[in-house]
Order: structure tokens, then C-alpha cells, then sequence
């Protein structure tokens, strides 16, 4: 396989200002686990939501970056509009923002956690054949689930936690109106299992 270098992949797309490619992924690594809007990120670029859009659709395709989009059934108060962005990678995620602190100095430890976690169930996912879909979900009353599955009618939902004693609590409103078959908290201490 030959792996084609920057530069070339960014003429090949059309992408005459790189700098704004760079100011998309430093904005999208400072909000690692937040949901985000593509007219906020546009915003904050100074680009516009299409430039946004295909920035973000290049970077999933060069396997940069994923998307999760929320899960939505029928509730008027689910959100809906929004995504979460993931890096397959921390280090990619770290470097972008220039950030190589051992974690127990990190302020940015859940995100970390959140994004190494769902970056590599994902690839594990993909390693067994699994063909559902991922999520996240949240309501406008700020109830929300970090990582849903969903695969021939069954709804797994997982808080991520990296400390293990932190409390995690799932949502009344959406165990009552989806009735998930399995709800786990995934933390620091038995997340190996999860992943294996």
C-alpha cells in the first residue's frame, strides 16, 4: 500500500488553504467528547459549514478522525443536530494540541479516556465483523449516555469512567423508552475485557 503524502492528498481535494485544515482539527481536539456543531466550528475557524463539512469528511476518510452522531428515536427533546469527533489516535490528538503530559497532570483526562476507549472499541468492532451502529445520546434536559450499540434490535448503552469509583447513573428516560439489553459502566479497572 502506498501512502500518499500530505501535501498531494490536500491538492488532490482542492484544499489551497491548509491552514484552516490545521485551525478544524486544533478546534475539534480541544473538543474531544463535546458534541459540535458545524456551524460553531465554521464560526471559530473563520470558514463556512460547507468548507467544514469536507474538511471533516477527509479527515474520516484518511482515518484521522470518526464521527458519532446522536441516537434518535422519536423524543422531541433528543438533540439531534449535533456530532461528536473522535481521533483514532491520542497521540494525533495530542500532538495537535501540544500536550504530553503523563496523566495524572492532565485536566483533559476524561476526554482522553473517552476518546482512547471508543477509538479502540471501534477498531475492535470493525475486527469482528461487527455490523451495527454507534452513538451517543443525549436530550435536551442534559440526560445523556457516553457510547450506545445498537445491532439487529438491540441497544447495549456504556457510561466511560476513568476513575472507578466515579458514579455513573443511565438515564430513566432513556432505559424507559428504548429498554437497552445491556447497560455497563466501562472504566480504568475492567475495561480490558471489554475491548479483548
Amino acid at each position: 500500500m502506498t501512502v500518499l503524502p500530505v501535501a498531494l492528498i490536500l491538492e488532490l481535494r482542492g484544499i489551497r488553504k491548509p491552514e484552516i485544515l490545521l485551525k478544524l482539527l486544533q478546534a475539534v481536539a480541544w473538543q474531544v467528547g463535546n458534541e459540535v456543531s458545524y456551524n460553531e466550528l465554521a464560526q471559530t475557524i473563520g470558514a463556512d459549514k460547507t468548507t467544514v463539512s469536507e474538511y471533516l469528511d477527509l479527515l474520516e476518510k484518511a482515518f484521522v478522525i470518526f464521527r458519532l452522531t446522536p441516537f434518535a428515536r422519536n423524543l422531541r427533546n433528543e438533540i439531534t443536530s449535533t456530532r461528536k469527533i473522535y481521533f483514532y489516535d491520542n497521540g494525533v490528538r495530542n500532538t495537535i494540541i501540544h500536550n504530553f503530559a503523563p496523566v495524572y497532570q492532565r485536566n483533559d483526562i476524561g476526554a482522553l479516556w473517552e476518546n482512547f476507549i471508543i477509538s479502540e472499541r471501534k477498531k475492535q468492532l470493525a475486527y469482528s465483523g461487527f455490523y451495527g451502529n454507534t452513538y451517543f445520546w443525549r436530550n435536551t434536559a442534559q440526560a445523556e449516555i457516553d457510547y450506545i450499540e445498537e445491532q439487529d434490535g438491540k441497544i447495549s448503552a456504556y457510561e466511560l469512567k476513568w476513575n472507578p469509583k466515579a458514579k455513573a447513573h443511565f438515564s430513566k428516560t432513556f432505559l424507559g423508552e428504548y429498554h437497552p439489553t445491556i447497560t455497563k459502566v466501562i472504566h480504568r479497572d475492567d475495561y480490558w475485557e471489554w475491548l479483548a
